[in-house]
């Protein structure tokens, strides 16, 4: 009886391990009344002070002496905290992280979430436009996984999709039923 009770526990426990997140409560969850970088964009001065959580792909990282300045694309976050592919974008903003990232890591294209408060905005250059960021100091972030592309070779072979496969006695395949070629008549 013993060795049951025992079984089961372990059981549960690997269970319930396999449930676990190794994704940051700050990322995964929304804060209340978490803004969009559009509405933060239009009025910054309103928001200053505000918790936000938002993600993105990384367009610049400027590492200075204390900290590193994230440029982010904004994208759309998933329930888990994660960006959207999508090609829609709220704007841009900067996060700043305390000490260094490394650029071959944290490189342009790869998907980061931040969770921090708002602290004021920046007018840079994109090419020729001046663009104004909101600034976001960053109590926790989130690199995510690069997404890799799905491998044809995982889809089943062609014959699977073949409406005659398998061969039945009575539905023999009309299409791949070759008559033998006619002799010439000389």
């Amino acid at each position: 009886m013993k060795l049951a009770s025992a079984f089961t526990a372990l059981l549960c426990a690997t269970l319930l391990a396999g449930c676990a997140s190794n994704i940051p409560k700050a990322i995964k969850e929304e804060p209340a009344g978490n803004p969009m970088v559009a509405e933060v964009r239009s009025d910054t001065a309103r928001f200053v002070g505000t918790h936000v959580r938002w993600g993105g792909t990384i367009a610049v990282v400027d590492n200075q002496a204390n900290e590193t300045q994230v440029e982010i694309v904004a994208r759309e976050l998933d329930r888990s905290g994660q960006p959207r592919m999508t090609d829609r974008s709220a704007g841009r903003f900067i996060a700043i992280i305390d000490g260094f990232l490394d650029p071959a890591l944290y490189a342009e294209g790869r998907e980061i979430t931040v969770s921090g408060v708002i602290e004021d905005e920046v007018t840079r250059k994109i090419g020729e436009y001046d663009y104004n960021f909101p600034l976001v100091r960053a109590n926790d972030y989130l690199l995510w996984p690069q997404r890799l592309d799905p491998d044809p070779r995982d889809y089943p072979p062609y014959w699977y999709y073949d409406p005659w496969y398998p061969w039945h006695p009575y539905y023999y395949p009309y299409r791949y039923h070759h008559r033998p070629a006619a002799k010439k008549q000389e």
